[in-house]
């Protein structure tokens, strides 16, 4: 069984933030490239190649999954009261088209960013929004992991609308944990990134760019 909330949730740094009005969680240079260790998802053949590159809007993450699921991760205690949005900037360059993504042979995403909530005293016990950037779905489309309700993914990008494109989207996190888990979160304890085509067996490739939290 894919067990993505332990690999998220095995946290790889620890950083403590407070009270700026912008909280950048991801350098993507490659010194903080070699310092995040990269986690294989339980059962998948390969780890996802991920790096790093620049342009004029300044350092983004590459990922390439070929039939492969491994992912980046970062402990960082983000105060959601003060700055509960994430706003994520990405692209997806070759996308995953034609998979059932909340389906177990389908679930899927050419690119994501988990949000997570330590709940419980082991990994498994905790919860997460995984936003993702759909290859089928349509934006606002929300639906439990397939391998844990404890997972929900939600729709802020797709290549339906912007395929090779790059896209700048934001969502309030504290109001998606009430929303889909009906928690009260004040404190996010971890945020991870992923590209993963482990279940279709597919391959994608997908760019990360100034993922920071803000207070609107």
């Amino acid at each position: 069984m894919k067990i993505i909330l332990k690999l998220l949730i095995s946290l790889f740094l620890f950083t403590e933030i407070g009270g700026a009005s912008e909280i950048k969680v991801f350098e993507f240079t490659e010194t903080e490239l070699s310092k995040l260790e990269v986690r294989k998802v339980r059962g998948a053949e390969n780890k996802t190649n991920y790096s790093v590159g620049s342009n004029e809007n300044g350092n983004f993450l590459k990922s390439v999954a070929d039939n492969a699921a491994s992912g980046l991760g970062k402990e960082v205690k983000i105060d959601l009261n003060k700055t509960p949005f994430i706003n994520i900037t990405w692209k997806v360059e070759k996308d995953l088209s034609g998979i059932k993504e909340n389906t177990k042979k389908g679930h899927d995403f050419a690119a994501r960013v988990f949000a997570v909530k330590k709940t419980g005293a082991t990994p498994l016990s905790n919860r997460a929004i995984n936003y993702v950037f759909s290859s089928n779905n349509e934006i606002g489309f929300s639906s439990p992991s397939p391998y844990t309700k404890k997972s929900i993914d939600n729709v802020l990008s797709t290549t339906k609308n912007n395929l090779n494109q790059w896209v700048t989207v934001k969502a309030n996190v504290k109001e998606d944990f009430k929303n889909f888990h009906n928690l009260d979160v004040n404190e996010l304890d971890g945020l991870a990134i992923m590209s993963d085509t482990d279940n279709s067996k597919m391959k994608a490739i997908a760019y990360f760019q100034n993922i920071y939290f803000s207070a609107n």
